[in-house]
């Protein structure tokens, strides 16, 4: 029987058949693998370069820049995680290695399915609602914060609103920030401030950290609270990528510590320039209105009636006395017309009058209840009267 054949192959042959085996075998296309980070480094292309291994054994492993864009997380020594991706072979070394497409922190995906879930229904309920988030105040007066007494967090929080608005008082109430504890008194914090009235406004929030740092923001006890609480609240938790159910609960969310600062109080510069901008908005209307009362006041001055009040007065006894003299001669004249009237009527008068008639040498002749007696056949048996112009006499009829 003879030997089979043996095929001699240079290393690059060898490497390069051994890479084709290995990115052609379904199984090595797409694998999960589970284990420590150890060795990272983030080389300055972006790509970053590390292994994975457990306690037996160690892989070599890379994350292209490309992919390295899609982590909620910066990886480090002694992370556990759960990688994807596939395995490829660097012919020139002879080394296979582990190319990673995506990553999580070991046991993130359960957290994250918690946290959707809760997420969902409190949504649900209106938790997270528009219409229940309350405005901050425009000048607060005491800012309430919540955070742990030491870090970076409370002192960046301290420096922006110093420097922002030194007129604001901060009022810091310490807690733990992670950990089983933390979220009972964040609530704790939150009841004391509603309870005692002595802030306008709530910062609630930590820095940076991992998804498990940052858990306790992620209870559902404390999202209540500060749905509940009467005092504006703002969330500020971790980086601008960290996302916790107290974000959606709040009033409002800043992206940092610093943001909320910068948030929750004006900034003196700014509303100095505003104040500015109002004065000089209002000064030239102003300076209108006193200059057009000032032409009044100018006015006024010339104005004889307060320059010389007595010369006023006499002015008025001169126009009131020929006031007096018109009326007199108004009311002569009109007694004057009235009297040639009535001279008239009473000419009038007499000339109708009966007894005119009578000092003509006529009589009248009137019966005993003074009725006119103008027939013959009317005398009465009585006697009557008879009437002259000078006076009258009482006679007796006879009928001789």
């Amino acid at each position: 029987m003879n030997a089979p054949e043996i095929r001699t192959l240079t290393v690059t042959e060898l490497n390069t058949l051994a890479k084709d085996y290995l990115e052609n075998l379904p199984l090595f296309r797409n694998i999960s693998v589970k284990g420590e980070l150890s060795n990272v480094t983030l080389h300055r292309t972006g790509h970053i370069y590390f292994s994975i291994k457990d306690e037996g054994a160690a892989v070599s492993a890379v994350m292209w820049r490309s992919d390295v864009s899609s982590l909620d997380f910066m990886p480090e020594n002694g992370q556990k995680v759960t990688a994807e991706g596939r395995v490829t072979l660097w012919v020139q070394r002879g080394q296979y290695t582990f190319n990673v497409r995506s990553m999580r922190k070991d046991g993130a995906g359960d957290l994250f399915a918690a946290f959707e879930e809760l997420k969902r229904r409190l949504a649900a309920e209106g938790l997270f609602d528009a219409s229940r988030k309350k405005p901050l105040p425009k000048y607060p007066r005491t800012v309430g914060i919540i955070t742990a007494p030491t870090g970076a967090a409370i002192r960046d929080m301290i420096n922006v609103t110093g420097r922002r608005f030194p007129l604001a008082k901060i009022l810091l109430y310490p807690t733990l920030v992670q950990g089983d504890g933390a979220a009972p008194q964040m609530i704790e914090a939150l009841r004391a401030f509603n309870r005692e009235k002595k802030a306008d406004v709530i910062i609630l929030g930590r820095g940076g950290g991992s998804t498990e740092d940052l858990w306790a923001f992620n209870d559902e006890a404390l999202a209540r609270a500060v749905c509940a609480s009467e005092i504006p609240v703002v969330s500020a938790v971790g980086h601008e990528v960290d996302y916790t159910i107290c974000d959606f609960a709040a009033d409002l969310r800043a992206p940092t510590p610093s943001a909320a600062a910068e948030l929750v109080v004006p900034d003196r510069a700014e509303t100095k320039r505003r104040l500015q901008n109002v004065i000089t908005a209002m000064r030239k209307p102003l300076a209108d209105k006193i200059q057009s009362e000032r032409r009044v006041l100018q006015a006024l001055r010339g104005n004889r009636v307060l320059t010389d009040p007595l010369a006023s007065f006499d002015e008025r006894r001169l126009a009131l006395g020929a006031l007096d003299d018109k009326l007199c001669l108004f009311a002569e004249t009109a007694v004057t017309k009235s009297r040639e009237r009535l001279h008239a009527l009473a000419g009038r008068l007499e000339s109708l009058s009966p007894l005119s008639v009578l000092s003509r040498g006529y009589a009248a002749v009137f019966s005993a209840g003074g009725r006119v007696i103008n027939s013959v056949s009317r005398v009465p048996d009585e006697p009557f009267e008879v009437r002259f112009a000078d006076g009258g006499v009482r006679v007796a009829r006879t009928d001789e």
